[in-house]
C-alpha cells in the first residue's frame, strides 16, 4: 500500500498548543519547508524553503509532521490509482480503491499512522476517500483555510480539506489552521451561526428517480439506513430536485473549468510530454479546446443553475447525500478511468461549484465489509453547525466552545430573531443552547433605546425565575469589535447560569434602570415581548 512519498523521522519538539501531542500528514501537493513537493509527478518536484501556511499553523499549535503522502497526480481524479508512486487501497480491502485524490492521507489517518491529515478537495477529493476508508472528511467552506503554499489544480475552486478518525479531531485542526491570509488572494473570512445544529434539522434527499447507485445495491440499502438514522437524531426529510446540482457538477469537467488545471500545470505537460501519467495528462491537454467565450458562458450557466438550487435551501437547512454511490475495485478502475472516476463524482462535483461547505461521515458496513459513507452539505460559513451535526451523529454532545472562542450570554435584541442578532452572525457567532441565569438577577425593559433593549442586574437578594439567555460561542478576533459596538448604559461583564457557570454576558449598570419596567416575573424578554 504505497501511502507516503516522504516519511519522516519527527523533525522537532511539539510547541505547546491546542494540537500538542497530535501527529499530521500533508497531501503531498501541500509545502513543508526542505521537503520536495512532487504532486505526485517527479520531473516536477522542488523543494520549498517555506511551509505551506496550513502546515505553519498546525506546526504553531504544537501538532507534528509525519510526512508528505501519496495522491492522484496533480490532484486529478478520485480514484487514489493514477500516481507513479504506486496505487493506495482501501483499509478495508487491499483490491479496492481508496479514493483520492487525496489517496494517502486518507489512509494514513485511517491505519492510525497520524491523529490527522490535510488534503485538498476541488471536485470530492477530500470527501470520497474518507469514505472509502470509514473516516471523516472535513472540507471546509472555501478560503478559510488558506490555499498559501499548495499546488492548485483548479485555483478558483480549490480548497485545503480535513481527515480524522472522529469529528473531535478535525474540529481542532480546522479551529488551530483556518484563518485570513493575506498570501492567500481567495482567502476569506467569516463564520456564521447554524441555530439548526443543536435541535430539529431539515435535510435534503432526491427523490428515488435521482438516486444513482451503479448497481450497488448494498450501498443503496444502507444510504436508506442512514437516512433512518438522520431522523433519529432530529432531521426531517425533504425531497428536493437534484437535477440542478448534478447539472451544475457536469460542468466541472465537461467544461472549461478543467482550464484551471491547464493553467496550472500545462506549461510543464507541454515542455515534459511524458512526465504526466496518461490519464491525467489527457484530461489536462483536453482543456485546450475550450475558448474564453466557451468559459464566460459556462459561467453564465453555472449562475442560472446557483438560481435553480436556490429553492431548495430555502426548504433544507443541509443536503443528505451519499458521499459516493458505489465502490470499486483497482482492477475495475484501471479498466474504464474515466467513466468510473464520473460516477464517484456524481454527489461530489459540485459542491465547490455552488460555494458550499461539507463534511463526510461514515455510515456503515457493505455485509462484504467494506465501508460506506454519506455527507452533510451546507452553505457557505456554515462549518460549524457540520461539526455539531457530525457529532451528533456519533452520538457525541455539541453544547461544547469551540477552540478559540468566546462564549456569551444574550439577554434581548441580540436574541436568535431579533433585530441586533445579525452583528452575532455576521462575526462567525454560532448558538451553543438556551439556558437560564442563576435566580440572583432582575430584568428590566429600559427607557429610550433602539431597537428596544432590556437590562439584566444582578440581586443577591432575589430567589426569581432566572431569566432565559442564549449561550454564543463568537471568535476571539471578533469579540473585540462586538464589544465595541454594545452602547451605554450596557455592558459586557461576568455573567451566572442556572448551572453555576460563569461567562461574558450582557449587564447593565444599575443606575439606568431608574424608570424602567422591572419584568423579571417574566423571565425572559421574548416573553414579555409576547405580552406587549
Amino acid at each position: 500500500m504505497s501511502t507516503w512519498i516522504t516519511k519522516l523521522q519527527f523533525r522537532r519538539e511539539a510547541a505547546p498548543g491546542p494540537l500538542h501531542g497530535l501527529t499530521f500528514a500533508a497531501k503531498d501537493n501541500i509545502d513543508a519547508a526542505g521537503i520536495p513537493t512532487t504532486a505526485a509527478c517527479p520531473e516536477f518536484a522542488y523543494t520549498p524553503v517555506k511551509s505551506a501556511t496550513v502546515v505553519e499553523r498546525a506546526e504553531a499549535a504544537g501538532a507534528v509532521l509525519a510526512g508528505k503522502t501519496n495522491l492522484d497526480q496533480f490532484a486529478t481524479g478520485l480514484s487514489g490509482t493514477r500516481s507513479p508512486y504506486g496505487i493506495c487501497s482501501s483499509v478495508f480491502h487491499e483490491r479496492y480503491i481508496s479514493g483520492g485524490s487525496s489517496s494517502g492521507s486518507a489512509v494514513a489517518v485511517a491505519k492510525g499512522e497520524v491523529d490527522f491529515a490535510f488534503g485538498t478537495d476541488t471536485a470530492g477529493s477530500g470527501r470520497v476517500p474518507a469514505a472509502c476508508n470509514g473516516i471523516i472528511g472535513l472540507k471546509p467552506t472555501r478560503g478559510l483555510l488558506s490555499m498559501s503554499g499548495v499546488v492548485p489544480a483548479c485555483r478558483s475552486l480549490d480548497c485545503v480539506s480535513i481527515f480524522a478518525r472522529d469529528t473531535a479531531t478535525a474540529a481542532a485542526a480546522f479551529h488551530a489552521t483556518r484563518g485570513f491570509d493575506p498570501e492567500d488572494p481567495y482567502s476569506r473570512q467569516g463564520l456564521r451561526a447554524a441555530p439548526w445544529s443543536h435541535g430539529p434539522f431539515r435535510f435534503g434527499v432526491p427523490p428515488a428517480d435521482q438516486l444513482e447507485f451503479f448497481g450497488d445495491l448494498e450501498a443503496e440499502a444502507l444510504f436508506h439506513q442512514a437516512v433512518a438514522k438522520c431522523q433519529a437524531i432530529g432531521g426531517s426529510k425533504v425531497e428536493i430536485d437534484y437535477q440542478p446540482f448534478r447539472d451544475t457538477a457536469s460542468l466541472l469537467y465537461f467544461g472549461p473549468w478543467v482550464a484551471e488545471r491547464y493553467a496550472a500545470v500545462g506549461a510543464f505537460l507541454q515542455k515534459h510530454p511524458y512526465a504526466g501519467h496518461p490519464v491525467v495528462r489527457r484530461i489536462i491537454e483536453g482543456a485546450t479546446k475550450y475558448s474564453a467565450v466557451d468559459a464566460w458562458q459556462s459561467h453564465y450557466a453555472l449562475e442560472k443553475l446557483r438560481r435553480l438550487t436556490e429553492p431548495a435551501w430555502q426548504q433544507i437547512d443541509v443536503l443528505f447525500l451519499p458521499t459516493t454511490g458505489a465502490i470499486y475495485t483497482i482492477e475495475q478502475m484501471l479498466a474504464d478511468p474515466v467513466r468510473l472516476n464520473t460516477n464517484l463524482g456524481y454527489y461530489t462535483n459540485f459542491v465547490n461549484l455552488l460555494d458550499l461547505s461539507a463534511i463526510a461521515v461514515p455510515a456503515g458496513l457493505r455485509p462484504n465489509g467494506l465501508p460506506f459513507g454519506v455527507t452533510f452539505i451546507a452553505r457557505a460559513f456554515e462549518d460549524e453547525g457540520l461539526l455539531d451535526l457530525s457529532r451528533r451523529w456519533e452520538g457525541k454532545p455539541v453544547s461544547a466552545c469551540p477552540h478559540g472562542c468566546v462564549q456569551l450570554a444574550v439577554v434581548g435584541a441580540h436574541l436568535t430573531g431579533q433585530p441586533l442578532n445579525h452583528q452575532l452572525t455576521t462575526r462567525g457567532a454560532r448558538l451553543l443552547r438556551t439556558c437560564r441565569t442563576a435566580p440572583c438577577y432582575r430584568l428590566y425593559a429600559l427607557r429610550n433605546t433602539a431597537p428596544p433593549k432590556p437590562g439584566l442586574v444582578r440581586d443577591t437578594t432575589l430567589s426569581g425565575p432566572g431569566i432565559e439567555i442564549e449561550i454564543w460561542a463568537i471568535p476571539e478576533s471578533r469579540f473585540g469589535e462586538f464589544v465595541n459596538e454594545v452602547p451605554p448604559p450596557l455592558a459586557i461583564g461576568n455573567l451566572e447560569t442556572a448551572g453555576g457557570e460563569w461567562v461574558k454576558g450582557f449587564v447593565c449598570e444599575p443606575q439606568s434602570i431608574e424608570g424602567s419596567s422591572d419584568i423579571t416575573a417574566h423571565a425572559g424578554w421574548r416573553n414579555w415581548l409576547s405580552t406587549r
